[in-house]
């Protein structure tokens, strides 16, 4: 890739006069080989199923393999047709398909991590939202996948994406920082306002622990997406109304490296504190895994007597 930081890329714009989105498919061109359509279809076809993923969940109730969880998207998506949410139905709709497709995680169903499983639900909810409402085709949103994708890689290669050596901040602070990135972008934002909504969602995330109850991606994995799609939104309506990241963006990156680094080993995808430490966390690892010691005893046993 010609571009290393959130700088660079506005730079390259900027001398190009192309958008992120375009920039980022040109350099994937360059650096796979492949035809522009062959890239193109690619990225449409993660559209496609991530498309996939926010309607099965809100339209049925999708339990995990754990048991823990499963139909809070269901729950929230009816919930806009009885109530009046206080995010509005926008946003909470947004809220609704970002949890949906992490329960569909949950279910071990197909997803996109983008950039992780963990955090699968952000992008897609902001976006499957953004298209209803705006009456986007899915170029449009292929486009803005190119997009977040410049973003998530200059997050990856000067800080990290992964709970295990950064936290939370570092999985759902990056799919944050991606999806108001590109969402700025996709309403006709300059680069330089996509920067800036990044800046201004990592800053929102910094410090977020990766504390997930029994080991799994569930509990509060979930609701922290159904979270995250709602503060992407807030950012880029921050950027696009000219609020600015006073703290560069890639200064923002540079401290969740910081703290991720900085941070105890317990709060990141250990589960051995935060959430997963407390009474109620203990009790569900000694329950889940009970039962499935049980199951294996009992498989065992059978197995010998045959």
């Amino acid at each position: 890739m010609k571009f290393s930081t959130l700088k660079d890329i506005i730079a390259c714009c900027e001398k190009d006069q192309v958008t992120i989105g375009q920039l980022m498919l040109q350099e994937q061109i360059k650096e796979t080989g492949k035809s522009r359509e062959e890239t193109f279809k690619q990225m449409a076809d993660y559209y496609g199923i991530m498309k996939e993923a926010v309607h099965r969940g809100i339209h049925e109730p999708v339990p995990s393999k754990s048991g823990l969880t499963g139909g809070d998207a269901v729950r929230v998506h009816e919930y806009l047709s009885t109530g009046v949410p206080a995010l509005g139905t926008d946003a909470c709709t947004a809220l609704a398909y970002a949890l949906s497709v992490s329960e569909v995680n949950a279910s071990m169903g197909r997803i996109v991590a983008t950039p992780t499983a963990g955090s699968c639900g952000i992008i897609p909810g902001v976006f499957v939202s953004a298209q209803q409402r705006f009456g986007w085709d899915d170029d449009h949103l292929v486009m803005g996948l190119f997009s977040a994708g410049a973003i998530g890689y200059v997050i990856a290669n000067n800080s990290f994406i992964s709970g295990a050596e950064g936290g939370c901040q570092a999985e759902v602070g990056s799919a944050i920082g991606m999806a108001a990135g590109a969402l700025t972008e996709l309403r006709g934002g300059t680069p330089e306002q996509a920067v800036h909504a990044v800046g201004l969602a990592l800053k929102n995330s910094l410090g977020l622990i990766c504390d997930p109850v029994g080991g799994l991606v569930e509990i509060p994995c979930i609701v922290r997406n159904g979270f995250g799609a709602v503060t992407a939104l807030a950012a880029s309506d921050m950027a696009l109304a000219g609020v600015r990241s006073v703290i560069p963006s890639d200064e923002v990156i540079d401290v969740m490296l910081e703290v991720g680094t900085a941070m105890p080993a317990k709060h990141r995808e250990t589960a051995k504190g935060g959430l997963a430490q407390t009474p109620t966390g203990k009790k569900i690892l000694k329950d889940l895994y009970g039962k499935e010691g049980k199951k294996l005893r009992e498989k065992g046993a059978k197995g010998k007597g045959e």
